[in-house]
């Protein structure tokens, strides 16, 4: 070693004899990362080693620069920064390693070098932080998948139930704006399925393996909106907490965030909404830190927001921004052809949350259903037969049955004498027009229409032929 490295080590040299016991091998580095003395463990260094790296002795290594000796070493990065790394784990060779790594100044506080030493036997030491680092490790991930879970999207366009006219048109709307990436503005009444048809819209979509994350305007206090929406800093009001809560738009980044009941948002809040959609980015309440978002937007709301735009009640530039790739959803009273297949449904799902016998609707129940006006749509209906089920008793449902739940007026209508043909007469048209509904639906493609009517392929081609259905039919 040349007599000036000898003497700026001194100190270092010493320090390493002191903690001998300790330390399993040290190195000590100049200013340019070469290495200038190693101490006689060799740990870093044994014979078999120092030969493969072409050198004769541990003697010869010195005045070489650290990362040909230790090609992984990050004494160089210690150098030059003067930041130590007082733990780190290394491999080299056979051996686990926990390194310490320190700068040397000089008496004007220059980095003249860097120190590096093995801690001895320090694994079987480490085991116990490592058992409790791992566990906490597997912990966080669980925890981290039962979050992704619970912002996991809910329903597929498959759970939109429904052959009409109209539900057709809303799947092929829903099947194109999964395809792209504008805003989707659900326009529609209470109880129409604008989540449902939100979540379908996610799960089709490129994010549908990202979060979806929904926030019902309407259901939270104008004081807490802009909190709920853009997240909170620590100790940006009294009460605040200590850690940052993330708003919606961070919890939603890379996937899709659902603003329910968008036309009940109070107009200051409006502008800040549409900042944040324009300029992709968020700043936390309390905060003066720009965050960077990338969410997709889908609103909904029940109210006629063109109005509200001519009125004042809603600001057109964010209307504009929201309403670019619109749906209607049609009340239940414009697809009454749907209302059997979507009351069997609910008969079906409250028979099996009641523990109850599977329950049929008769002709005239199925008549009273369709007599009422349904202001409530799906919703309603789904309540109603919860209450037709859990207050009445009987094999099947009748008309009667409603006489408490549903106005008078739909009850009697059901009532009145009709026309009345054979019930396999009924079940066969209703069958065939479900089968070729399911064909439009599907674009003539058998297996998907098959799937969509819950049937295998054989079962579809033998029901074609029963209905003498062509199975190269023309849509």
């Amino acid at each position: 070693m040349p007599a000036e490295w000898d003497e700026q080590f001194a100190a270092a040299r010493a320090l390493m004899v002191m903690i001998d016991e300790m330390i399993d091998g040290a190195i000590l580095v100049d200013r340019d990362a070469r290495i200038v003395w190693s101490n006689d463990k060799h740990v870093w260094f044994n014979d078999r080693q120092i030969a493969s790296l072409g050198f004769r002795s541990a003697a010869d290594i010195v005045g070489q620069p650290v990362e040909r000796v230790i090609p992984h070493s990050r004494m160089r990065e210690v150098v030059e920064t003067g930041r130590s790394l007082p733990l780190d784990i290394m491999r080299y060779g056979e051996h686990t390693l926990l390194v310490s790594r320190l700068p040397l100044r000089d008496g004007r506080g220059e980095v003249i070098g860097a120190l590096a030493f093995a801690l001895k036997n320090s694994l079987p030491y480490l085991r116990p932080i490592a058992d409790r680092f791992n566990k906490l490790q597997s912990r966080l991930a669980r925890i981290e998948r039962e979050l992704a879970s619970s912002r996991a999207s809910k329903y597929t366009v498959e759970n939109l139930i429904g052959f009409s006219p109209a539900m057709l048109q809303v799947k092929r709307l829903v099947r194109k704006a999964s395809q792209i990436h504008s805003a989707v503005l659900l326009l529609g009444e209470t109880g129409t399925g604008k989540e449902l048809v939100a979540h379908a819209i996610h799960a089709g979509s490129n994010r549908g393996d990202r979060p979806f994350v929904g926030i019902n305007v309407a259901a939270i206090p104008e004081t807490l909106l802009e909190a709920e929406f853009f997240g909170v800093a620590p100790g940006a009001y009294t009460g605040a907490g200590r850690q940052p809560r993330p708003g919606k738009f961070q919890l939603a980044h890379g996937g899709t965030l659902f603003l329910d009941e968008i036309g009940d948002m109070p107009l200051p809040l409006q502008g800040k909404l549409l900042r944040a959609l324009q300029e992709r980015e968020v700043e936390p309440l309390g905060s003066n830190q720009i965050v960077t978002v990338d969410v997709r937007i889908i609103a909904a709301t029940s109210r006629p927001l063109a109005e509200m735009v001519r009125s004042g009640g809603f600001r057109s530039d964010l209307y504009y921004r929201l309403n670019v790739f619109p749906i209607q959803l049609p009340a239940l009273r414009e697809r009454k052809e749907d209302l059997e297949i979507l009351a069997s449904l609910f008969l079906e799902r409250t028979a099996v949350s009641l523990d109850q016998p599977m329950r049929d609707l008769s002709p005239s129940a199925l008549d009273a259903l369709r007599g009422y006006g349904w202001p409530g749509n799906v919703r309603e209906l789904a309540n109603i037969i919860e209450q037709v089920c859990v207050r009445t008793e009987g094999e099947s449902i009748t008309a009667e049955d409603f006489k408490d739940i549903l106005p008078t007026a739909a009850v009697h209508r059901s009532a009145l004498p009709n026309a009345k043909r054979p019930l396999s007469e009924a079940v066969d048209e209703l069958e065939r027009s479900l089968i070729l509904a399911a064909l439009d639906e599907a674009d003539g493609n058998k297996l998907e229409a098959a799937r969509s009517l819950g049937l295998s392929r054989t079962n579809l081609y033998a029901k074609l032929h029963k209905h003498g259905i062509s199975p190269d039919r023309e849509r």
